[in-house]
């Protein structure tokens, strides 16, 4: 394998779909954020996606059986009272090093485009390094007038405070350039456990943004789920890095 793979699972006909991204990142929010919309709207995985610039490892899960590192693509169709039909990014890892990022997240979104995206929402958090007891979500756009769209929801706009790194920012970086409009929503985190509470309040967001309702109930459960498995990640990729080149270990810095 020498360049992204994508693996087609189902064709599908989508009406001018929502393409919403959240891999792991900071307090894995995004990611924990979409898996449960998955699973509580029933998504359909559509494709999986594979790339020589994901870490050089398998998981290894219940009785033995492993687990590529993989990101997945799902569809969803007539949500919420808008009818709107969404494709979520969801997965076990990005890519470990900037060339990686670009090369991946460029060929996932000239794959998701042939379904005539309509936007973008990117997901991810916002690193507080302490504990906040009521997280805010905080959000930036490709546009004025999608920033407006945010202050409508109630959410703080990041304005010359630094980046947006990852997946979630390179994303609207790569979209704005092909005049696809989009948002990152970012909830607060301490940034060093899977947090729930912050993905709870960009689900209230998003949902408020496309008019949909969704129960929260069982996010808490799931993030007991993630963060199991993102344990286990981290500390393998974490060991492969500080073997391979400790004095670099500081590359990891862009994944957010």
């Amino acid at each position: 394998m020498n360049a992204t793979e994508i693996t087609i699972l189902e064709e599908i006909e989508l009406d001018n779909p929502i393409f919403i991204e959240a891999l792991p990142g900071l307090g894995h929010v995004g990611k924990l954020a979409a898996d449960h919309m998955i699973d509580e709207f029933e998504a359909t995985k559509f494709a999986e996606i594979y790339s020589p610039t994901f870490p050089p490892q398998v998981l290894v899960k219940d009785e033995g059986v492993i687990g590529n590192m993989i990101n997945e693509l799902y569809y969803l169709k007539d949500v919420g009272e808008d009818n709107l039909d969404l494709i979520l990014l969801v997965g076990n890892t990005q890519s470990l090093s900037p060339e990686g990022q670009y090369l991946v997240c460029n060929d996932i979104l000239e794959f998701v485009k042939q379904y005539d995206i309509s936007r973008i929402f990117t997901l991810g958090g916002m690193a507080t390094g302490q504990p906040i007891e009521n997280p805010k979500v905080f959000g930036a756009a490709t546009h004025e007038e999608d920033v407006e769209l945010l202050k409508e929801a109630e959410i703080e706009i990041r304005s010359n405070d630094g980046g947006i790194v990852g997946a979630s920012g390179l994303f609207l970086g790569l979209a704005v350039r092909q005049g696809i409009h989009g948002s990152c929503l970012m909830g607060e985190t301490p940034g060093y456990f899977i947090d729930a509470e912050s993905a709870e309040a960009i689900l209230n967001k998003l949902s408020f943004l496309l008019n949909f309702e969704i129960n929260v109930d069982k996010l808490e459960e799931r993030a007991e789920e993630t963060r199991e498995m993102i344990a286990k990640a981290q500390q393998m990729e974490q060991d492969l890095i500080n073997k391979a080149n400790a004095g670099n270990a500081d590359d990891l810095r862009y994944i957010g």
